[in-house]
């Protein structure tokens, strides 16, 4: 069954974040407390029970600010990327080994200085700190993750499924837009908060496995096209995207959805479908063909809706060039709308990136930060409008739309 998260409360939080640190900072004392008890077993003078209860008040104090370092790093969201916590736990690891050692300087009345402080750390302290970081890498993600989110099975409404970039994000295609450097780093916090946005406004979060060697596979939107309960598996027009479709599909199956396929040699991008009521606008341009459209009109026209192509030849896909409100007005940057009039109402927004919107409910809609009059605009038109900065995903032709599907 395909994961699904639900918006997480600050008492959940806390309640996760407490108890991974606590089983993050228990387990590594225990360990490391365990592995010197062998040591000094397996050594000539031996050992006794007597051992654990000195080491354990060696460890004590570090024990204590590893808990309150990953408590604190927890709440401010650590958890969302593995790298993150390894951050953390690197932090948590060297604060708790130097202050632990301070105190135990103090406490036997030796002298503090830069030399007895910090060697240690990389001798007696440096198993404790090695072990704090793999407790967290596992143990401490694990738990966190299993309170934080609930998990519940198919049937639930205000599912946005979404896909984290990949590490190679940098060499996605590129076609109206000249190519300039793309900031992973910042494209991956920018991803975060495009997701966040969704769970504040109450969506569940569905995330399709990152597709590792696939730059454009963050851009889900692309892989399917979802009509109620059927999802139409796409048939990516560009070669170097065709990959991306298997994890999108087993994902939707796992959400409980019957699916079709376009099938080669007819092409189809979800990028390029715009839905309105019943009437299904499909973007004819470089990523979706005749074939395509023919297929989709076949698999759809049973279920009610009915198809309209849209000549696309000034923008990647049509939700390039406009997307729809609440209210079903058309909206979008004229210098790339091929026929304004096949739209039954059309509006022009004053900025490219005001085309593009996500509707996440009959009076909200999500927007890039990147078109503030257009925001303006909305806003004066009596909707609550949210706005996130996708600067780094503007730059491979993404918009809000592009990074997320969703199911209602």
């Amino acid at each position: 069954m395909a994961a699904i998260t639900r918006p997480v409360s600050f008492l959940r939080r806390l309640a996760a974040s407490t108890a991974s640190a606590a089983v993050i900072a228990a387990a590594a004392a225990a360990a490391t407390i365990f592995l010197f008890f062998v040591a000094l077993l397996l050594g000539t003078n031996g050992a006794d029970q007597t051992v654990i209860w000195s080491l354990g008040g060696f460890f004590l104090i570090s024990t204590l600010v590893v808990f309150v370092v990953m408590t604190v790093m927890g709440l401010v969201g650590t958890y969302s990327r593995w790298y993150l916590v390894l951050l953390a736990a690197l932090i948590a690891a060297f604060l708790g080994g130097m202050i632990g050692n301070i105190q135990r300087l103090i406490a036997a009345g030796t002298t503090v200085d830069g030399s007895s402080v910090f060697v240690p750390l990389l001798s007696s302290y440096f198993p404790y700190e090695v072990l704090v970081i793999v407790a967290a890498l596992t143990a401490g993600v694990y738990l966190y993750r299993r309170i934080a989110r609930d998990q519940y099975g198919p049937g639930e409404k205000r599912i946005v499924i979404v896909r984290a970039p990949a590490a190679n994000l940098a060499d996605g295609e590129v076609t109206h837009v000249k190519r300039t450097k793309v900031d992973a780093t910042h494209a991956d916090t920018q991803w975060d908060a495009y997701v966040a946005a969704f769970a504040n406004q109450g969506w569940d979060i569905v995330e399709v496995p990152v597709g590792e060697g696939m730059p454009d596979s963050v851009f889900v939107e692309d892989a399917v096209v979802l009509f109620g309960d059927l999802a139409v598996i796409a048939s990516p027009g560009a070669d170097s995207r065709r990959g991306e479709t298997a994890a999108v599909e087993t994902s939707v199956r796992e959400l409980g959805l019957k699916t079709e396929r376009i099938t080669l040699p007819g092409t189809l991008d979800g990028g390029d479908v715009l839905k309105v009521g019943t009437t299904v606008y499909v973007g004819r341009g470089g990523r979706t063909n005749a074939d395509g459209i023919r297929q989709l009109r076949a698999l759809i026209a049973p279920l009610g809706y009915s198809v309209v192509a849209v000549p696309m030849t000034k923008a990647l896909h049509l939700k390039s060039a406009v997307t729809a409100l609440p209210d079903g007005t058309v909206i979008g940057w004229p210098a790339v709308v091929d026929d304004p009039s096949l739209f039954d109402r059309f509006m022009a927004m004053p900025e490219e990136g005001g085309a593009h919107v996500v509707v996440l409910d009959h009076s909200t809609v999500l927007m890039a930060e990147s078109a503030p009059k257009s925001a303006a605009l909305l806003s004066d038109l009596g909707y609550l409008v949210v706005t996130v900065d996708i600067s780094e995903f503007e730059k491979l032709e993404g918009c809000v739309t592009c990074l997320s599907v969703r199911l209602r």
